[in-house]
């Protein structure tokens, strides 16, 4: 079984987001790969350990850069991995990554399909459902385990109301929530070979697909306003004392 683990390059989570120039900027801040990711390769992994000869494909959408988050997933275990790249998709929103993401997966061949619920950066966690609908493939989300069984794949949903078991066909597109297991830590070996591994890097023309124009646009975004307080420390001899003076503040300020 071919599985493809889809994966996003993200600012690190301690990175202080700001507005400049009416867009969103980390300034100098690490990009990793998405944390929520690690879990979809995770999971892969866990397939591919399950059923003799399957293999596991990171598959990511972005700049050059990428191919370092891309390198973790291979340090982690990954067999290969492919970074679709192209300057005409700097402004993708989540339609239009997944109709990139599945003309790729197309391209690649898979099985299976695995996310994370949602990305770090915009959180929309709209663009596993997206790529399903664009493949025409079942989709099966917030997986908190996997059994495939022949042709069809079963997963345990965690959600609100607690656990729901579905069932599809292959080949299906899967999302993943933490309950899928703690990602494996990348073993020294495995990222010696990743720091050597050779990642291709796949145009628009690669995978025969136009840059598609974004369904939704950030028009400006700007800071939050500034606010200024100000705090009077009430102090007294006795607590009694510090009590009447905060009662009286209160009375004054038309709080009660």
């Amino acid at each position: 079984m071919k599985i493809i683990a889809c994966i996003k390059q993200v600012p690190d989570s301690e990175a202080k987001v700001k507005a400049e120039g009416g867009q969103v900027s980390w300034g100098d801040a690490p990009l990793v790969i998405n944390p929520f990711d690690e879990y979809a390769v995770e999971g892969a992994l866990q397939q591919k350990e399950a059923i003799s000869g399957s293999t596991v494909t990171a598959l990511c959408v972005g700049p050059e850069s990428a191919k370092e988050a891309l390198k973790h997933a291979l340090a982690m275990g990954a067999d290969e991995a492919i970074l679709v790249s192209d300057a005409a998709l700097e402004n993708l929103d989540t339609a239009g990554a997944a109709r990139i993401l599945a003309a790729a997966i197309q391209k690649a061949g898979a099985d299976m399909i695995i996310f994370g619920r949602q990305t770090l950066d915009n959180g929309a966690g709209l663009t596993p459902a997206q790529t399903a609908r664009v493949l025409g493939w079942p989709m099966l989300g917030l997986a908190g385990s996997i059994k495939v069984n022949g042709g069809s794949v079963q997963v345990e949903r965690v959600i609100e109301e607690g656990r729901q078991s579905v069932k599809a066909n292959l080949p299906a597109v899967l999302s993943v929530v933490q309950s899928i297991g703690e990602p494996r830590y990348p073993s020294f070996m495995g990222i010696r070979k990743a720091s050597k591994a050779a990642i291709p890097v796949w145009s628009l023309s690669d995978i025969g697909a136009s840059a598609p124009a974004p369904i939704i646009t950030r028009s400006e975004l700007t800071n939050p306003p500034s606010r200024e307080t100000a705090v009077e420390m009430i102090t007294g001899d006795s607590p009694a004392e510090i009590a009447e003076k905060l009662a009286g503040k209160i009375l004054a300020e038309k709080v009660l």
